[in-house]
């Protein structure tokens, strides 16, 4: 039988802010199907999990364009034009998570993100305010699904991982939270988020 959950630690990407870099490669390409194949050919997602784990902007850019050299005033784009990347929040779940702090629930964020585009935007959006801690990936070297950044946050906010509901987007980031002992839901939408925290009966969602 799962522990009582006493803390619930959320994601943040696509799940209150929404990323997604083909919205700044969009105006670089006649058609999406380009953006696809340009990011995939220069393997950005690999690329960009080493600045999520703390490596620094311009040396991430330094190292992709010496081995893409065609591409580098586009490799250069993602650094300069980041913010274009985000497409607006999800206020639906910053709603829902509003209303589990007001019904007394310990809040904490686990992201995937650069340090240095996070310090960007942490005072941009109030919404951060309701978080008791966050835990930045860029900040500890590590990455999500790797354990040892969940074992990092549970030490940080002194729960076990009993006592914890896990809410992110990536199945992976799921799957090893769920390895390692969080309860957790496997975010899709802020309406299947609602009817999840009900099923759990989390309180400010019992019906």
């Amino acid at each position: 039988m799962s522990s009582p959950i006493t803390a619930i630690i959320f994601d943040l990407g696509n799940v209150f802010i929404n990323w997604d870099p083909r919205n700044l490669y969009k105006r670089f390409f006649p058609d999406p199907e380009a953006v696809d194949r340009f990011l995939e050919e220069i393997h950005f997602a690999e690329w960009n999990a080493r600045q999520d784990a703390g490596r620094p902007f311009h040396e991430g850019v330094r190292e992709l364009s010496s081995r893409f050299p065609q591409y580098a005033s586009l490799i250069q784009a993602y650094d300069t034009c980041w913010e274009e990347s985000l497409t607006g929040t999800n206020d639906e779940t910053i709603r829902i998570a509003r209303q589990l702090k007001d019904s007394g629930w310990s809040l904490y964020l686990l992201s995937n993100f650069s340090m240095e585009k996070f310090n960007l935007i942490r005072h941009r959006y109030s919404f951060f305010r309701i978080f008791d801690d966050l835990i930045i990936s860029g900040e500890h070297h590590l990455v999500k699904p790797n354990p040892a950044i969940f074992h990092l946050t549970l030490r940080r906010i002194r729960r076990t991982a009993g006592e914890c509901l896990f809410i992110d987007d990536s199945q992976a980031n799921i799957e090893t939270a769920r390895q390692i002992g969080l309860q957790t839901i496997h975010y899709q939408s802020p309406t299947q988020l609602k009817g999840e925290l009900v099923n759990l009966h989390i309180k400010g969602f019992t019906t």
